[in-house]
């Protein structure tokens, strides 16, 4: 018999997402309490919102926190390791050989 362990996101009585690996289960669960402060904070807001376009908008924002934060300039983009290419270093030891 097989055991299996799963993580359950349960919202106000409602099984929300089954995860097989509880860090991920967290995250989610994290990224739903995001959603609900940002949906709060939009609702006292001036600008009106649907209640939809609230959760949807404040999920989207929630899902792309990273990015949100990078566009707020609150945190600085991860830069791109520069990779030699094998290529470039293959051409320039037969370019040495050669000479």
């Amino acid at each position: 018999m097989a055991v299996e362990s799963r993580f359950v996101v349960i919202r106000q009585g409602v099984e929300v997402e089954t995860f097989m690996d509880k860090k991920a289960a967290d995250e989610y669960d994290k990224m739903l309490d995001m959603a609900d402060n940002l949906a709060e904070l939009f609702e006292t807001s001036t600008i009106e919102l649907s209640e939809t376009m609230r959760e949807e908008l404040s999920i989207y924002i929630a899902q792309n926190r990273e990015e949100i934060l990078i566009a707020l300039q609150a945190k600085k983009p991860k830069v791109a390791k520069k990779q030699v290419a094998k290529i470039d270093v293959a051409k320039a030891s037969d370019k040495s050989d050669a000479a």
